[in-house]
């Protein structure tokens, strides 16, 4: 008896043994898909890899194999065929990334790369980079997307800038058989599940090309100079924190990242590739990242112009409304102080007015003698200067009264800084202002700026936006 009870003994732990050692084999086996950056899996790795992600994510299955994975910053290990182009021999500033597949109806991927050239200047090119990812399992339809691309940009991929590949099938999890949420159609949860896989692998290689990349759809038409604005919009938030930057408001175009962010953002579109849309997952990813608030720029630098949905060749008529062709002339408010004397309502302060996002200035009724101020951290050169008041939704809460002010040789503390003497460059009319040829008018560095309110009024006052575009800096 005593025999038989040590023999049980052996035989739990021989069995606890080989749990914690598969256990153990699972989690290096992830690790070294995720971690090793140049040379190829395993056949049994990746079917293993494959099994492993078709199963839902949940915390009480996955906490053991995840939980000392912590670093998401390393690749993912892919090996992928370039179709056309060849590694980019030189970091560039920003990154364009696409990702196409055959359509039922329409195709709208060629339009796409010719708007994104065409309407980029020869010293914008020299700081783009162009990645197409043609998606398709139809070997056949990819080769004639390659010819048609390379006879069409041959110059550009001859010149680094545009570059074509591929991800060979094997490396995609399952796609069949996925969990139905959101009672979605078993073919709508493949197509957006292979979606956010596709997505997943253009990030992965694009990860250290360039200091930012920005995703774009195959059917996107671009503003004029969309580089030198998105540079503009980089500039000027120097300083604060995001993850993500959006330069339209329709699914996953236009929206802007850190280059360092795409491993992390790669790693996540895997992990749960088959639980909602790339859109949602996005949101997700830039909540868990700290980025609480959309941070979206007006005018919008991307167009969607494609009728038919890749999905099904469904209708898509949807459009940007705030997009605008000729978006070049984005201000540069340069950076400043800003405050006032009005009663301001709520969290409707002073500094949302100046800033390029979507939020305003809400103040109470002002009095004669109000006024809204900014001090310019340099003295500076203005060219043009506009300010629009009110909303669409509170049309009447605009400055009946007011006029605009510049003024130089500043005076008082950090706190109560403020000019010693201004100039008057004009009145509001219908509460917006606008001046152009500031810098011909004024012939003295500008150190402030202000709205003074020169009737009271009983409606209250939205400063919806205050543009500053400013021409050469001043000799010092």
């Amino acid at each position: 008896r005593h025999y038989l009870k040590y023999f049980d003994k052996m035989r739990c732990l021989r069995k606890r043994s080989a749990v914690s050692f598969l256990g153990i084999l699972v989690v290096c086996l992830l690790f070294m898909n995720l971690y090793i950056e140049d040379g190829y899996v395993l056949e049994g790795d990746k079917q293993l890899i494959r099994e492993t992600a078709t199963h839902q994510l949940n915390p009480e299955r996955y906490v053991h194999s995840f939980k000392d994975l912590s670093n998401f910053s390393g690749s993912i290990n892919i090996s992928y065929r370039y179709l056309a182009g060849t590694p980019l021999p030189r970091k560039r500033y920003l990154t364009i990334g696409l990702s196409s597949v055959k359509r039922k109806k329409g195709n709208y991927l060629l339009e796409t790369i010719k708007s994104i050239f065409e309407q980029s200047s020869y010293e914008e090119l020299k700081e783009i980079a162009v990645v197409v990812q043609l998606a398709d399992f139809d070997s056949a339809w990819c080769e004639g997307m390659v010819q048609d691309i390379s006879q069409k940009f041959a110059h550009h991929i001859i010149a680094g800038r545009l570059i074509v590949i591929h991800v060979p099938e094997d490396y995609y999890p399952v796609l069949d058989g996925l969990k139905r949420n959101y009672n979605d159609p078993e073919d709508r949860v493949k197509f957006r599940s292979k979606q956010n896989v596709d997505y997943a692998f253009l990030l992965n290689f694009c990860a250290n090309l360039s200091d930012y990349y920005v995703m774009l759809e195959d059917d996107v038409r671009c503003s004029k100079n969309f580089l030198t604005a998105v540079k503009k919009v980089i500039t000027s938030r120097e300083g604060s924190y995001w993850v993500t930057l959006e330069f339209s408001k329709l699914g996953y175009i236009g929206k802007l990242y850190h280059s360092h962010d795409l491993p992390r953002l790669a790693h996540f579109l895997l992990m749960f590739y088959q639980e909602m849309p790339c859109d949602w997952l996005l949101i997700h990813f830039r909540g868990l990242l700290a980025q609480k608030e959309v941070i979206r720029f007006k005018p919008s630098l991307f167009q969607h112009m494609g009728y038919y949905s890749s999905y099904k060749g469904a209708e898509n008529k949807l459009k940007d409304d705030d997009f605008e062709e000729e978006s070049f002339d984005i201000p540069d408010n340069p950076p400043a102080n800003l405050h006032t004397n009005m009663n301001v309502f709520e969290n409707y302060e002073a500094s949302k007015a100046y800033s390029s996002i979507d939020e305003y200035f809400w103040g109470k009724a002002p009095s004669t003698g109000d006024f809204y101020g900014i001090v310019f951290e340099k003295p500076i050169k203005i060219s043009k200067i506009k300010v629009v008041t009110g909303t669409e939704d509170r049309q009447n809460d605009i400055l009946h009264h007011g006029a605009l002010e510049v003024g130089e040789k500043i005076v008082g503390s950090k706190k109560g800084r403020q000019c010693m003497t201004y100039l008057r460059l004009g009145e509001f009319k219908n509460g917006n202002f606008e001046i152009t040829d500031v810098e011909h008018k004024v012939l003295f560095d500008i150190n402030c700026m202000r709205i003074l309110v020169t009737k009271s009024q009983k409606e209250w006052l939205i400063i919806r936006s205050i543009s500053v575009w400013t021409s050469q800096t001043p000799n010092q």
